[in-house]
């Protein structure tokens, strides 16, 4: 046992390098005011395009309205042509209607059968009117 011990320098602990702390304390505070930061810019962006929306709708909806109005005329007059149109075929189909032609004749030409009267309306108002006025 007196055999020779290789020289090993004495064990040491290992010296742990000195972790500095972070103040912790700093980074929070700062990853507040970045997400705070963050924050204000999201709404800020919100914000301008709810008033750009805002503004579009202010002129968009009158412009809406008008033409709603004009639809509704519009629609107005298609109605009161088409009643027209169906009265003016109806004509044409009455005119070209061979059964019809003796009475059309009698209505266009004034010509009434010798047995029939022919009675002609007159307003009251207009007939006293005409007589006060000839002398």
């Amino acid at each position: 046992m007196s055999a020779i011990q290789p020289s090993r320098p004495p064990l040491q602990p290992i010296q742990k390098r000195r972790v500095i702390p972070r103040p912790k304390r700093h980074l929070r505070q700062r990853s507040y005011q970045v997400m705070a930061l963050e924050s204000t810019a999201k709404i800020a962006v919100n914000l301008v395009v709810t008033a750009v929306a805002a503004s579009a709708l202010s002129q968009l909806l009158p412009y809406h309205w008008l033409q709603q109005d004009k639809l509704r005329e519009i629609n107005t007059e298609v109605k009161l042509m088409e009643e027209h149109v169906n009265g003016l075929q109806v004509e044409f189909s009455r005119n070209f209607d061979p059964q019809q032609t003796k009475s059309i004749m009698q209505q266009e030409g004034f010509r009434f059968p010798p047995n029939q009267r022919r009675v002609v309306l007159m307003d009251k108002n207009r007939l006293q009117d005409e007589q006060t006025s000839s002398p």
